[in-house]
Order: structure tokens, then sequence, then C-alpha cells
């Protein structure tokens, strides 16, 4: 490259939280921007750093001009034990708040790195608010990334304007959100903890918000085609600034790219391939709950007891705390009948490559928003089974705007880091599998829906599409600003 080009190369930061839901997104999101001529360097802690190495060393190596940088994450200055680095290692409810304030102690790091570097922009994710004045600073534009779409950032919105939930009695009783482009039902048993009780985090929620409205816009990892009316609301009615350039899942082209997307998965891709190619189109489920959740061992039972009983054939993820509860809680013999019906992987998946598989015609998800675009991206309908965060808002999508999916019917959201007991019986699994999963006319349209998201998906990211054009835009605008 000529001094002339690196003169005028755009220079990007991409500082994600550190949890797998928040860094998968913003690293495909770099590699989005380095395909683009942008320089792309990720900002990480030494731990994370090591998890993304061999993709971004890949990158690296196929021409991309991306690598990361580190800050030394305080965990032991917060009271947290050496090496806490990400979302994962919290093990109790007293080490999120002292997770959290070891995140807010890299504010200082971060502005060193940006004196020293001198980014044209930087994507900061929704978590490090203080992002927005350490990028001030230095004149530096920030944008915000929330990993979610346009639509749980309006309904968020219309609760905290409207308090719909105010003054109903029963945990039960639905209500309508308030000022929304579709009808949109909720219970308070639905809802975050934050709107049933005044806490720091509601502070915290605030200078979000705030650091939000004073940044230079956001990004959405969404498409136009996909909630049209929503992009619509965000910007015309809530007034935000914000650029759709999803699903960046997408980026992900190549088999290699797709089966370690994120981390490396702890089974070889190709055998779960071989596996699903002896597999009829569309027959078998997947089932995954993502990266963070807790699954009590009588869930887990349930759940092998509900797949069992609906005939399908379907490969389980499992994540436990403990290994010895997830052997313990499976049902007596459950593997040996299960041999070449079901397949179990143990941790960490090749989520892209199976959705994309023609043998999967399904997909219980727990709705974060990563794990829905892939869904939508590779055309399979899913079973809601949401838990914690915004979950329940993008079960709504599915199922109410969207109509590609059905819930399983969990009424209460949780907190991520206390597993529940039971949500969901065997019975209602089973029956939610064959719904889907048959042949009826319903399951029929979920399909072809599904179907027809994936291609508008695809065409949105090619030249010419929405979140292509939306995303030149944003590049040039950025080249515009650093004259």
């Amino acid at each position: 490259m000529d001094s002339e080009t690196h003169h005028h190369q755009l220079h990007g930061f991409f500082f994600p939280l550190m949890a797998y839901g928040h860094m998968i997104p913003a690293v495909d999101l770099a590699r989005m921007f380095a395909a683009r001529g942008v320089k792309a360097t990720i900002v990480t802690t030494p731990l994370n750093a090591s998890i993304l190495s061999n993709s971004i060393n890949r990158d690296r190596s196929s021409g991309l001009d991306i690598d990361i940088q580190t800050l030394r994450f305080p965990a032991v200055e917060a009271g947290l034990p050496e090496g806490s680095e990400h979302v994962n290692a919290i093990t109790s409810i007293e080490m999120i708040a002292k997770f959290f304030k070891a995140v807010n102690m890299l504010q200082q790091p971060l502005e060193q790195l940006l004196e020293e570097h001198h980014p044209d922009f930087i994507v900061a994710d929704m978590f490090l608010p203080w992002a927005t004045e350490a990028a001030g600073k230095f004149g530096i534009p920030r944008f915000v990334f929330h990993g979610t779409n346009y639509f749980c950032q309006c309904v968020e919105y219309s609760l905290k304007c409207y308090k719909p939930y105010e003054g109903i009695t029963s945990d039960k009783e639905t209500f309508v959100v308030p000022g929304l482009p579709d009808k949109i039902e909720m219970t308070r048993s639905q809802l975050s903890n934050h709107f049933k009780v005044k806490s720091e985090f509601n502070e915290w929620l605030d200078q979000i918000r705030d650091s939000e409205l004073r940044s230079y816009g956001v990004l959405v990892n969404s498409f136009y085609e996909l909630e049209p009316a929503y992009a619509e609301h965000y910007t015309n009615v809530m007034g935000r600034r914000a650029w759709h350039i999803g699903p960046v899942s997408l980026q992900n082209r190549d088999t290699i790219d797709k089966a370690q997307r994120g981390k490396k998965a702890s089974i070889d891709e190709h055998h779960v391939l071989n596996w699903l190619d002896s597999k009829e189109p569309n027959s078998v489920i997947y089932v995954c709950f993502g990266s963070a959740s807790r699954i009590s061992g009588a869930q887990l039972l349930e759940i092998a007891m509900g797949l069992e009983d609906s005939g399908f054939s379907f490969v389980w993820v499992i994540r436990t705390i403990k290994k010895e509860e997830e052997e313990r809680f499976l049902p007596e013999g459950f593997e040996e009948r299960m041999e070449g019906k079901g397949l179990i992987i143990r941790e960490w998946a090749p989520q892209v490559l199976i959705l994309d598989h023609p043998a999967v015609g399904g997909f219980i998800t727990h709705c974060g928003w990563n794990s829905i675009l892939e869904g939508i991206s590779a055309g399979v309908p899913m079973i809601t089974w949401p838990m914690f965060a915004e979950q329940f808002y993008n079960e709504n999508l599915v199922t109410q705007v969207l109509k590609i999916g059905i819930p399983v019917g969990v009424e209460e959201w949780n907190l991520w880091i206390e597993a529940k007991e039971v949500s969901v019986r065997k019975d209602k699994i089973g029956k939610v599998v064959t719904q889907l999963m048959g042949d009826g006319e319903a399951a029929e349209n979920t399909r072809k829906k599904a179907k027809e998201l994936s291609e508008m998906a695809k065409r949105a990211v090619e030249e010419g599409g929405s979140s292509y054009a939306d995303f030149t835009a944003l590049i040039e605008e950025l080249k515009i600003y650093r004259k």
C-alpha cells in the first residue's frame, strides 16, 4: 500500500462488552469495515484477545487490515478473582456489580489508547456509556452498538415513556405497549427487573440512554426490510440517528468462519455436517440457548423427555455450569436410545453452519438477537424460549410481528445468572416441536415466511441492498467528517 493511500485510510476502534453475544457481532462488524478498506482495531482485554486471535489472524492472512489492542482488566481492584474478564466468569449476583465496576474502570486506559492511535471513529458497546465522553475529548465520533434490533429499542422506549404496566395488579394480565406501529402485548412478569424495582441499574440505564443521545449515532445489526416500521419509528419518533448494517453474521462466508464464529466448536464440524447430511430436509430441530443462559438440571430433563416424545431428530447444545449436573439429569439410557436420532453437542457448536444446513427445519432459541438473526438468515422458523435481557421483546418480534415462530410459553423474565427450576414441562415442549415441525398448513406458512425473510436478508447485504447502501453511506460520511 503506498503512503498516499495509507495516509487517507480510515481507522476505526471497535470495543465490545466482554460477552460472546456482544463480541461476536462486533468482530463481524470490524471485519465488514476492514473488507471495505478501513483499518479496524478491536479493543478488548488479554483473555478475550486470546479467544479472538485465531479468527483475526485468519483475517489478516487474507489481507484485511485488522488487529487487536488490549487493556488490562482490573478484576482484582473491583473485588473479582484474577482472570474474571468475561461475563461467563460471573457466578453470583454480587459479582455482576463488581464486573461492571471493573468495566467502568477502563475509561482511562481507553483514553490513553485513543490519544496514542487517534482513530477516526469508535464503535463502542451500549454498556460502555463513558465511551462517548472519552471519544469527545479527542474530537472522535462515537457510535453505539447495541447488538440488537430497532424493535427492542422502540418497545423499551415506549415502556419507559408511557409506563403501561403501572396500575396492573396481576403479573399475568396482558397490557398493550402504546405508541408502536403494531399491537404488542406483554405481561408484567415478562418485563425486566428495572421496570419493577428502582436500583443503581436504573441510573446506569439513564447514563446509557444519555450517552446514546450525545453520541454520533447508532449502528444497528438489522436490515430495513425486516422491520421497516420500527426503523422509521426509531429515527422519526425517537429522534435517533441510525444506520442498519446487518445481518453482520452474513460476513462469514467460508465454512471455517461459519464453524468458528465466536469460538472454535467443541465438536468436529465435519462430524456434524455428515450427521445432518444423513437426514431429510427440514426434519431436524436445533436446540440452543446461547452462550450465557443458565439452565437447571430439572429443566434439562424436561427438554430431553420433550424432544424424545416429539419423535423428531434433533441437534441439542447443552451448556451446564457443572458437568456432573448435566449427566445426572439426562434420563436413564437417553443417549443410547437417541443414537442416530439426536446429536448432543457439549459447550460450543458451529451454529451458523448447522442452521444453514437444509436438514434443519426448526430452531428452539433463547431469543438472543444474534441467534434470531442467524435463524432468519438461514430461513429457519423458531420456537421462542426467552429468559433475560431483551429476549421477551425479541420473542414478540418473531411471533407477533414477523410471524415466523411460536412461543414455548415461558412467562417470567429471569436474571441470567439464576437458573429457574422448570419453566416449561416436557408435554408442552413435545407439543410445540410437533406443531412447528409438522406438515400442517400453519407450519407450511411459517416456513414459507422464514424462507422469504432469508432471501431478503441476503439481498440486503449484497451490493445494491439496503444494508450495503446504508453501510456505504456511513463510510462516505466518515470520510467527509475526517476532512
